[in-house]
């Protein structure tokens, strides 16, 4: 079973700034960096982001492990507008389309256990996930998925991992519900109604 707990965006970030950052990742280009100078050669921690929840457990399993870490980036980024974030995301998932990535994993063959964190878009694994599974070979790998989502569940994401991913050894990994942003934008535009403004 997937453990879950409930954080806020709020205590996300805040617990971010007490994070050290992990050098070479960035959210403008994908790197294998090690989290640490003893760092463990047989683990590796492969990750999406779009707000930095997910960013936030990656970087503490790979600190924890002293694992590799990876930031999974498309070659082209996602739009910044929430809803046209969304209304892309949809697009892809419809059309079956995995975009392409900034770089793949170097030497993927050198790690044991691959931990894979992203969040739930549209009730499923963002198509950049899909991208990241057919383009590495994790045959014969322990897969533990680390999952993000908004309260509404994993959906079939781990159904996607499992199926992008057939040859590896998948077992229990971990989500949290984070803040959802949908709700966030919808309170921003209720409390917009009743500010009164010059214009």
């Amino acid at each position: 079973m997937i453990s879950t707990t409930t954080i806020s965006r709020r205590q996300a970030l805040q617990r971010s700034l007490l994070l050290p950052l992990v050098a070479g990742v960035s959210s403008a280009a994908a790197s294998a960096e090690p989290a640490a100078a003893g760092r463990s050669a047989t683990v590796l921690v492969a990750y999406f982001t779009r707000t930095g929840n997910t960013r936030l457990i990656a970087t503490q399993i790979a600190r924890t492990l002293e694992a590799t870490l990876f930031q999974i980036v498309p070659a082209a980024a996602y739009p910044e507008d929430y809803e046209a974030q969304v209304a892309q995301a949809e697009d892809e998932r419809q059309r079956g389309y995995e975009p392409p990535l900034q770089a793949t994993v170097p030497d993927l063959s050198s790690y044991e256990t691959v931990f894979l964190g992203f969040p739930i878009w549209g009730m499923t694994a963002p198509s950049v996930i899909r991208s990241f599974l057919s383009q590495h070979d994790l045959s014969g790998k322990t897969l533990v998925p680390f999952i993000t989502h908004g309260g509404y569940g994993l959906g079939n994401s781990l159904a996607v991992v499992a199926e992008h991913a057939p040859g590896a050894r998948p077992i229990d990994g971990f989500s949290k519900e984070c803040d959802q942003e949908r709700e966030t934008l919808r309170e921003v535009t209720q409390w917009l109604g009743s500010v009164e403004i010059r214009r």
